[in-house]
């Protein structure tokens, strides 16, 4: 079972991408609102880490297996509450998985009919079936702080205070950016200037 991936983006497309391993590469699919995510983030050696949900697809004549990709832990608990939905596949939960998986799982919690049937796939019933399944389940992930256009700005300034403080401690402006975006890939979530550089100096440690 794979449970985590980290390599070099080779190529981006709709609903996945192609991730270089030690000289393996990777077909990893991804719901599109994590994909913007990642696109925005993506530092410029294009080196991320993702969380990964592994399964098997079953045909007729073989078994195919299928990783997914998420940026952190609780993304991957949401997809797994997802898909526990009658008739919801992981596939299907992919493309559905178009807006913020907070937005999505406010509208689960506040019983939002009309918004669910906007999601791909998703249509009246499934919607029903959605809210009548994960309605009590998923108010932790109304709280993930994942809407795209807010997080870029708030990341730029993050990005900006901790680059200046890392210049000040004799980095190079490039290896500073890197380590940023790499922190930033692992821990999407931080919320300070402080969180971000731990987790870089955290990265500095692990190597």
């Amino acid at each position: 079972m794979i449970v985590e991936v980290t390599g070099k983006v080779c190529e981006i497309n709709n609903n996945c991408l192609s991730l270089e391993v030690n000289g393996f590469c990777y077909e990893v699919l991804v719901p599109t609102t994590i994909l913007q995510r990642i696109s925005s983030l993506l530092p410029e050696d294009k080196t991320i880490r993702l969380i990964t949900y592994h399964y098997h697809q079953i045909e007729p004549s073989r078994s195919i297996p299928v990783l997914i990709g998420f940026l952190n832990k609780l993304e991957k608990d949401f997809f797994e509450q997802f898909i526990s939905v009658s008739g919801i596949g992981p596939r299907a939960a992919i493309k559905a998985i178009n807006q913020p998986i907070s937005t999505i799982a406010q509208a689960i919690a506040n019983a939002d009919m009309q918004f669910l049937t906007t999601l791909p796939g998703i249509g009246r019933q499934r919607a029903k079936d959605i809210i009548a399944k994960l309605q009590d389940k998923v108010g932790r992930f109304g709280l993930l702080q994942d809407n795209v256009e807010p997080i870029i700005k708030a990341k730029q300034d993050l990005e900006e205070q901790a680059l200046q403080i890392l210049e000040k401690l004799q980095y190079k402006k490039q290896e500073a950016k890197d380590m940023i975006k790499k922190a930033l890939l692992r821990c999407a979530d931080v919320n300070s200037v402080e969180e971000l550089l731990n987790e870089v100096y955290r990265q500095r440690q692990a190597k």
